[in-house]
């Protein structure tokens, strides 16, 4: 029972974890810079520049939003196309590891019998961590990108001074529930198989009676042991 209820909370986690990394290609604000209204609260003109994975925007403050897509695949960043790439590689490898998990569920009827469901769920395990890898190594190399970018504003005034928005701290907490999904697989998958090690099965014996020495040895057949009784002559 208890391997049924961590199973069902690791793919919870599993698939919350992926649905964060998901919706954060599709969020705004992945770096904010911020233009004015930093002298008191008696200023009132302020601007923000922000941009994502898919564009770049400017909104005053009055609300309005004037935004420039990126249109041709040759004109964007190297390290934007990189980060889209490392994204789309973890959601599918996370994809496969979440089939995997539906068919290694102890609670399913499919995915064969208790050895074939634990080497699928290790499996299943595998996918979601190089998912996870990947999708870490996409919002790292994001972050390294504006905190050079800030470090460079820094030394140069005429330049924006972009902050980490909301979205990736988002990425790294669906990345962390991913994490902790997995590691639950693993751990629900290894104590099952080192359970099945405690008992081994003694080995059957060709021979079913044998004299030595003025002593039998009789063997009988049980379904999961072999008991030997030892009748002194």
């Amino acid at each position: 029972m208890w391997r049924r209820l961590a199973q069902t909370l690791a793919l919870l986690l599993c698939i919350l974890g992926w649905g964060f990394v998901a919706f954060t290609l599709a969020m705004d604000r992945w770096r904010v810079a911020q233009v004015g209204g930093r002298g008191g609260s008696s200023v009132v003109g302020a601007a923000w520049f922000w941009s994502d994975l898919w564009k770049d925007c400017y909104e005053d403050s009055t609300a309005r939003v004037n935004c420039v897509d990126f249109r041709v695949l040759r004109t964007v960043k190297t390290h934007i196309q990189a980060v889209r790439g490392l994204l789309v590689v973890g959601l599918f490898l996370g994809c496969i590891g979440t089939v995997l998990t539906f068919f290694g569920l102890e609670c399913t009827l499919i995915g064969g019998d208790e050895r074939s469901k634990d080497k699928m769920w290790i499996t299943a395990s595998a996918f979601h961590l190089l998912g996870c890898a990947s999708d870490v190594a996409a919002y790292c190399l994001y972050i390294h990108r504006v905190r050079a970018a800030f470090l460079r504003s820094e030394a140069d005034p005429s330049e924006a001074s972009y902050e980490i928005g909301a979205p990736l701290y988002l990425g790294l907490v669906g990345c962390f529930l991913i994490l902790s999904g997995s590691t639950v697989h693993c751990l629900t998958a290894c104590r099952a198989n080192h359970w099945k090690t405690k008992h081994p099965v003694v080995p059957p014996i060709s021979v079913k009676g044998e004299h030595t020495c003025g002593r039998s040895i009789i063997l009988r057949d049980a379904s999961t042991y072999q008991v030997v009784s030892v009748v002194v002559v």
